[in-house]
């Protein structure tokens, strides 16, 4: 997507957002003003604009993709461009512009959704006596199959063709099952809902049951299988599409690092990544002559 194409996408929402704010009471001029009053040199909507462009990049660093790649092929398209040392201050105004508009964005559930989850390391492990930005107990140690790990855990819902569903971030130590209990019950996800053994819990299946979702796990080798169609087998199975999803989070963009200022930042930098992520035009998906064998 070209960053033009990208910027219309994001101000059409923000015009949306300012409407809706406006009518329910709030000034649209909070938005676009500084806290004394003052219009700002750079739009909201382009503050997001080139925060999810960075990941659609190469770059692997935001100061360097904003310092030689903004400020040198973007003037024409940003002529008000600020200060780096600025931009990041204008990153944290834009958090909650970036969670609704992921929140609006989502994919639509077909029946077939998958949950999943992956780390978000804040630190190295030998840095983590060190860490100040999060060591107000917002994240903690946490433990996967890939060892153990400081930070946050990145839970996931998709839908058969690699849209987001529902997202979720959660300090590294909590139980990949607490968002699932605190599903929303209007949520749209209906259907079967596939998951690995850190899904197990008989309540919890029931509880969703109640909701329309059928949870469907893995089982351990010393507990009965669960009764389930030859489709979900073959479903369970495709598990994989969550995984694949999550290596091209975390290979195409920049959805982890270890450079984070503040928590406001790190949110931003997530939401960015995931917005860019439901952008891309060739996600991970399910084949569509296996999916209809499946159902068959």
């Amino acid at each position: 997507m070209s960053i033009v194409s990208l910027f219309c996408e994001i101000d059409d929402f923000f015009l949306m957002y300012e409407a809706h704010i406006s009518k329910h009471g709030f000034l649209p001029s909070e938005a676009v003003s500084d806290p004394r009053g003052r219009p700002r040199q750079l739009h909201p909507s382009e503050v997001m604009t080139i925060l999810i462009a960075f990941h659609q990049s190469k770059y692997r660093t935001f100061q360097h993709f904003y310092q030689k790649h903004v400020c040198v092929y973007y003037l024409a398209a940003f002529p008000r461009l600020v200060s780096y040392s600025r931009f990041v201050q204008l990153k944290k105004e834009v958090l909650r512009l970036l969670t609704v508009y992921l929140s609006t964005h989502t994919g639509t559930c077909s029946g077939i959704s998958f949950v999943d989850s992956t780390r978000l390391r804040v630190c190295d492990n030998k840095r983590i006596s060190s860490h100040k930005v999060f060591a107000q107990k917002v994240s903690e140690r946490g433990k996967t199959s890939r060892g153990g790990f400081y930070g946050f855990k990145l839970h996931l819902i998709l839908n058969d063709t690699g849209d987001i569903l529902d997202v979720a971030v959660t300090p590294g130590n909590r139980d990949d099952r607490r968002p699932l209990w605190g599903l929303n019950p209007e949520t749209p996800l209906h259907g079967s809902l596939y998951g690995d053994r850190g899904y197990i819990s008989k309540d919890l299946r029931e509880k969703l049951h109640k909701q329309g979702i059928d949870l469907i796990y893995k089982v351990r080798k010393n507990m009965d299988p669960l009764d389930v169609s030859a489709a979900d087998e073959v479903l369970l199975k495709k598990r994989v599409l969550v995984e694949s999803v999550i290596k091209e989070l975390k290979t195409q963009t920049v959805l982890e690092h270890s450079r984070h200022r503040s928590f406001e930042n790190f949110y931003v930098t997530v939401f960015s990544a995931l917005i860019a992520y439901q952008f891309s035009e060739n996600k991970p998906a399910l084949n569509c002559d296996e999916l209809q064998q499946s159902k068959d």
